[in-house]
């Protein structure tokens, strides 16, 4: 039986006694509860009969509204400033998962709202917590994924004195979230839970805020029961799909680019319909790669660092332009050259969730305002033109895409390229992939194909870390399928402590630690800025397999190319959190070019200059 119907059979034997539950005056574990009768209630029933009115703490009242609106998961590091709720979780049937520091809490309901499209719930203590939590939050604005950060704040009485661990999160989180608030009264918490649902996933989805001083989750109140929460999502409207028709028919050189938050599977199944009809090339946007099939005839590439520069220009050659949801920012746009600004050279049509984008950098011939779910089913509905002009342009770039990523040799012993050819045919189409920042990122990015849609979590903020906790969420959220976690030696530690919670709760991720002994992003940046005065960059690493058992885990180490397949499936044999160390030859900074090339080129432009 379901946790509300739970209290409601309860509170329906309570009515039929005679009386009202006054509060909740013992608590229950809904796996043992016997529900044949009301025998297991007869205590709490005397104890209520004659009251009035039912009253709960504000920990009770918040977990029962989030049950309310749907959610399923938690993510959190514990913090005396919210036991109230910590209680409240302890009968109710969320899945909780606790983290070894807030920002790979963050991370994980940031990724949780990538796959689900509902979202993802953290809570977080007061200012330490706070402020590590902020990095996943960033990530959710910047990758528009709807997500609620519940922070425990002091309590009313003693705020504006610098209270211990005390902080204005208005003013902190106002630039990161689309809504930052505190509740100053149990009495309202179903009001601004609710809120934050529609906030966070209508529009251009995004993070809310919401602050929870302990002693309004201690204080009692009157539940107020809500529904569900249901977006509002816009509509394109019957002009708006008219004049875009006859844009694209009039066209000689179309393109579709594709991105941004607020996609499901069944809008991208929409949007490969019209892909097929219109016989249309399709791009996507920077870490958007699982929005269209990767192996289908009409996928093109991605746009965004290190893209195919065939594919650049052939956006930069077309005469129409679809963007579908992508915000077109600086990652997408090559630091804003791909498309002239203001106004693009090309007819320019933007359709994004919300208004406040469109002509924010570009102005469009034809702005729309739409929800991707409706966009994608107009665009599935439209008729093309009877003979397409670009359908031989179609077979080009796909012809480019494929040359594209054929892997290329690298120097040292482990080719990367070699290893994502075997990830590819060895993992099954749903397997999902997650990487954090950093140059490896490009193995997976751009030489394995992604074929179903958020097979792919990936931050398009830069985040580092991001990696292992997006790894975490998605096998606590989908424990029968493969989930692989890429990460840096750098990117590792900066959440690997998140590897004991994968071992705590028997997730048994796979993380393929690329170890090169440097922030190797920032080493390429070096050497071409300041070729030769290498600062800061060099790391010493830990025995990365070693660590990972002890934590608990399987690890292994991988110096040559033909020892990864073996220890990949000796990892997935172990059905163990496992961890294989990759040791990458320092040169094989990207797969188009070493840093012996890189510092070359920039001391041959300086001896110029000079």
């Amino acid at each position: 039986m379901h946790y509300r119907d739970m209290w409601d059979h309860f509170d329906a034997a309570v009515r039929g006694g005679g009386g009202v539950i006054a509060e909740r005056s013992f608590r229950w574990r809904p796996d043992t509860l016997p529900m044949a009768d009301n025998r297991a209630f007869q205590p709490a029933i005397a104890m209520a009969k004659g009251t009035r009115e039912r009253l709960l703490s504000g920990g009770e009242i918040l977990v029962d509204t989030l049950l309310a609106h749907g959610a399923s998961h938690v993510f959190c590091v514990p913090g005396e400033s919210f036991l109230p709720v910590l209680d409240a979780l302890y009968d109710a049937p969320l899945t909780l998962t606790v983290c070894r520091q807030e920002g790979g809490a963050a991370m994980m309901a940031e990724a949780f709202g990538k796959l689900t499209g509902e979202p993802g719930i953290c809570f977080v203590t007061r200012a330490p917590g706070a402020t590590n939590a902020s990095a996943g939050v960033h990530i959710a604005q910047q990758d528009s994924t709807p997500m609620i950060l519940f922070i425990g704040q002091v309590a009313r009485g003693t705020q504006e004195r610098e209270a211990f661990q005390e902080i204005d999160y208005r003013r902190m989180y106002g630039p990161l979230a689309k809504w930052v608030a505190e509740i100053d009264d149990p009495a309202r918490i179903p009001e601004f839970v609710t809120r934050g649902f529609h906030t966070a996933t209508s529009g251009r989805p995004g993070p809310v805020v919401l602050a929870l001083p302990e002693d309004v989750l201690s204080a009692t109140a009157r539940l107020k029961p809500v529904d569900p929460y249901r977006r509002a999502e816009a509509h394109p409207g019957q002009g708006d799909m008219s004049r875009l028709k006859d844009l694209l028919a009039a066209a000689r050189k179309p393109f579709v680019l594709v991105g941004g938050g607020g996609w499901s599977e069944a809008a991208c199944a929409d949007l490969r319909r019209f892909a097929e009809t219109w016989r249309l090339p399709v791009g996507v946007s920077f870490r958007c790669q699982s929005y269209f099939d990767n192996d289908h005839p009409n996928y093109a590439g991605d746009v965004g660092i290190g893209v195919n520069p065939k594919l650049w220009q052939r956006i930069q050659g077309a005469d129409v332009l679809l963007v579908l949801g992508a915000r077109l920012g600086e990652m997408t746009t090559g630091g804003y050259r791909l498309l002239d600004v203001p106004k693009p050279r090309m007819t320019l049509i933007h359709v994004f969730p919300g208004a406040e984008e469109i002509g924010r950098v570009y102005q469009p011939a034809l702005g729309i305002n739409a929800a991707m779910g409706p966009m994608a089913r107009a665009l599935a509905g439209l008729e093309p033109p009877k003979k397409p002009g670009w359908a031989e342009a179609t077979a080009r770039a796909r012809d480019d895409y494929l040359q594209w990523t054929e892997p290329p040799r690298i120097p040292g012993d482990v080719q990367l390229g070699e290893i994502m050819d075997w990830l590819r045919t060895r993992l099954p189409a749903d397997a999902i992939l997650t990487n954090g920042a950093g140059n490896y990122s490009a193995w997976p990015n751009r030489f394995y194909r992604y074929r179903q849609f958020r097979t792919l979590l990936g931050p398009t903020s830069g985040s580092m870390g991001y990696g292992v906790p997006a790894a975490i969420a998605a096998k606590r959220l989908y424990p029968e399928r493969s989930v692989i976690a890429f990460a840096g030696d750098g990117c590792f530690l900066v959440t690997g402590q998140e590897f004991a919670t994968a071992c705590q709760y028997g997730l048994a991720i796979v993380v393929v630690v690329v170890n090169n002994a440097m922030y190797g992003t920032i080493r390429m940046h070096q050497e071409r800025a300041y070729p030769g005065r290498v600062s800061g960059t060099a790391l010493e690493n830990p025995d990365f397999a070693a660590l990972a058992r002890a934590f608990g885990g399987h690890g292994e180490l991988v110096v040559r190319t033909a020892e990864f397949a073996p220890a990949f499936e000796r990892a997935i044999a172990s059905r163990l959190p496992a961890l294989i160390e990759l040791r990458i030859d320092p040169e094989a900074i990207s797969p188009n070019t070493t840093l012996s090339e890189i510092r070359a080129k920039a001391i041959a432009v300086k001896n110029k200059i000079t």
